[in-house]
């Protein structure tokens, strides 16, 4: 049996990267998807792969940071499948990126509507809908960066990723005992074009690299597995968790 088989998961960031790849892996294994992304291009794109390889997805095109994308995309998995099971909460932002010192308050709020507030919105619409269900996974995508090492000029990222594992971790107490079980993903360094924009030259993604402990770069497919252990049963007794799939820059001290 496929891991996900019955399922009904929403997507978001699913246009690329870990988003995308997290989609496709998901439809494999038997989940019927929403897919939410900023541009509906790429977004349509990434469904007509899963359709073409027999899975089951509708797209919604629309900004995480906005309340009525949340609203919408569990609307629509209601609609088009009659529930919502998992949520895989990935879209996101690195904001404005420098010294505290000198990032606008815009650049800050950024990071903060998509990453932060984005995550309240999302869980505020997706945990009734999942407890209709008798319960689920909800799942956030964070990052070691804030959490077990800081990076100059990441301030506004790391601020707002950190708020979503403490978010995710109150949500674990409120709702465990409603079958509801709620994780975060921390990814390393990942071959994504947020990736690419931070380390932007072959010597800057050589240095990425050797700050961890397997001295390479993840692709968004390990990422993704990751997100499936969190989705499926196989985690059935995990909540709360920060799960470090970094490559060991956590620990890496070479």
């Amino acid at each position: 049996m496929k891991a996900l088989e019955g399922k009904v998961a929403i997507v978001t960031g699913a246009s690329f990267g870990i988003g995308r790849a997290a989609a496709k892996l998901f439809a494999a294994e038997g989940a019927r998807l929403v897919l939410v992304g900023r541009r509906s291009d790429p977004l349509n794109a990434v469904a007509a792969e899963i359709v073409s390889a027999g899975g089951e997805c509708v797209v919604l095109a629309g900004d995480v940071a906005h309340e009525d994308t949340a609203r919408d995309a569990v609307a629509a998995a209601a609609r088009a499948f009659g529930g919502l099971d998992i949520a895989f909460n990935n879209a996101g932002s690195l904001g404005e990126m420098g010294p505290v010192t000198d990032i606008a308050v815009s650049g800050w709020r950024e990071a903060l509507d998509a990453n932060l507030t984005g995550s309240f919105f999302a869980a505020r619409h997706q945990i009734p809908a999942m407890l209709k269900r008798g319960g689920g996974s909800l799942i956030f995508t964070s990052t070691f960066v804030g959490h077990t090492a800081g990076f100059p000029g990441m301030s506004a990222y790391a601020a707002s990723k950190a708020g979503v594992i403490g978010l995710m971790r109150n949500l674990a107490v409120e709702y465990g005992r409603q079958r509801l079980r709620v994780n975060a993903l921390l990814p390393g360094a990942v071959d994504t074009p947020m990736g690419r924009s931070v380390a932007d030259t072959e010597e800057m993604r050589a240095f990425v690299a050797g700050l961890n402990a397997m001295k390479r770069i993840a692709e968004p497919e390990e990422i993704a597995r990751a997100a499936l252990f969190l989705a499926s049963d196989a985690s059935s007794f995990m909540t709360g968790a920060a799960m470090l799939v970094d490559g060991g820059v956590s620990v890496n001290h070479t």
